[in-house]
């Protein structure tokens, strides 16, 4: 087959169906080895009788020379066995009476055995079916000093016909297993993916708009099927994981954004309505700017809580303590200076492996609440213990209000006294946020004295 057709054939192969491929490779590697099992059968049975035929017309041969050597009568030899006599001219000197004068010989055989050599040949076919079959040997003699060719012959109608029903057997038996295999190969094939349509039919329902959707996966089995429908649902958790902060994001700008967008509309359309004196203009211009300003941080938020949450992995590197506490506190010890409130720190002097890059805002997060919220002395605390860091923001004020702890690291969540004063509710989500990505926790509690905003991280 030349490579273009082989191409072609492959191309075929490959549109069909998965069950029909696997049902044709069975099918043609059974077909192989049962022709290469039935081949070997045959083979060693027809070895065995053939020898069993060449000792019986060698012994047929051997009688034969001794009987003409010696001048007696000729034996009969085996039931059907036949001989014939000649001459080095080919002339009949004695035979059966079933072979008559009818030459057994072709006359390059003839030859062949007057000078000395072996001839041994097969008379008739196995298939198609022929009578009269022989299988002949034919050899010089010397008797009284004058050269003979000796034709021994026996019959070969029990070897074919066994053989002939030995290859009936084995074409029978190849052909009800190779049936059977393929049809085992089939259901096992079938039972085999039948996991992978359901999983298909799923995952089209998926497409179609269906939502938090689980596939049925047994809990009970570890194949390869079922780590594929495991690994399936991972991806359907992510991508619902996926959808969900989507929407969440959607519905979280849409509400924020409405009121600083509303406040832009109306102060444009106050300054538009009528001429204005430049002082009004640069109040509403200052008014406009600081509500870009809002949605600008507000969309930052956003973005990073996004990204945050979007993030497999952060990327964790040897940080000195020190280092990143002072990069978190001093944008905000000049705003404590003018407050007239204490910023304290006490850190570790340790090196300790995280994202510093989402550490530092989430840290300066924390000093930012406690310098808008609370009150008196702001302590920043940061130690290394049994593997965990854990980093503490401490104030003197009044506290959360009771209800609100429970929902403090929500998006947007305000406590009613703080909702009349700067920020969008996404500090302490973005807290949560970091610590999630870091593998820690973030937990608020009142201290009867202020409040504490602990960060616990490993190391």
């Amino acid at each position: 087959m030349t490579l273009a057709g082989t191409g072609r054939l492959r191309a075929w192969f490959g549109r069909l169906p998965v069950v029909t491929r696997l049902v044709l490779a069975v099918a043609v590697t059974m077909s192989l080895v049962l022709t290469g099992a039935a081949g070997l059968v045959y083979w060693r049975v027809q070895t065995a009788l053939d020898r069993q035929l060449h000792d019986d017309l060698a012994a047929y041969q051997q009688s034969l020379d001794r009987a003409l050597r010696a001048g007696t009568a000729l034996p009969s030899g085996p039931s059907g066995s036949l001989y014939q006599v000649l001459d080095v001219r080919g002339r009949v000197l004695g035979s059966r009476d079933a072979v008559g004068r009818k030459a057994l010989l072709t006359s390059a055989e003839l030859d062949s055995a007057a000078q000395g050599h072996a001839v041994r040949r097969d008379v008739g076919s196995l298939l198609p079916i022929t009578p009269d079959t022989l299988r002949l040997q034919a050899e010089r003699v010397t008797v009284g000093g004058a050269p003979r060719v000796v034709v021994a012959a026996v019959r070969r109608g029990h070897r074919d016909e066994a053989l002939r029903e030995l290859l009936a057997q084995l074409a029978l038996a190849s052909g009800l297993t190779l049936i059977a295999a393929s049809y085992v190969g089939y259901r096992t094939a079938r039972a085999a993916l039948r996991p992978v349509e359901r999983y298909r039919t799923a995952a089209a329902t998926l497409a179609d708009g269906a939502q938090n959707l689980r596939l049925d996966v047994p809990a009970d089995r570890d194949d390869e099927i079922t780590r594929l429908g495991h690994t399936l649902n991972r991806m359907l958790d992510r991508l619902e994981a996926s959808a969900v902060r989507e929407r969440r994001f959607v519905a979280d700008a849409s509400h924020e954004l409405r009121t600083p967008l509303s406040l832009l509309r109306a102060e444009v359309d106050v300054a538009l309505h009528r001429p204005r004196p430049a002082e009004e203009l640069t109040e509403t211009l200052r008014s406009v700017d600081a509500e870009v300003q809002r949605l600008i941080d507000l969309s930052n938020a956003l973005l990073d809580l996004e990204e945050l949450g979007s993030t497999d992995h952060i990327t964790r590197s040897p940080v000195r303590l020190t280092d990143l506490v002072d990069t978190a506190v001093a944008p905000y010890a000049r705003t404590a200076e003018r407050a007239g409130r204490d910023l304290t720190v006490d850190v570790a002097d340790a090196t300790v492996g995280v994202d510093d890059r989402w550490l530092v805002p989430a840290l300066g997060n924390l000093v930012d609440n406690a310098l808008r919220h609370g009150r008196g002395t702001i302590r920043l605390t940061v130690a290394v213990h049994e593997g965990r860091l854990r980093l503490c923001v401490t104030d003197e004020g009044p506290g959360f209000p009771p209800e609100f702890l429970p929902r403090a690291f929500d998006r947007f969540a305000r406590a009613e006294a703080s909702r009349t004063s700067e920020g969008s509710g996404l500090g302490l989500a973005f807290v949560h946020a970091v610590a999630t990505a870091h593998d820690g926790t973030v937990h608020a509690e009142n201290t009867g004295h202020g409040t504490a905003v602990t960060l616990d991280l490993p190391r």
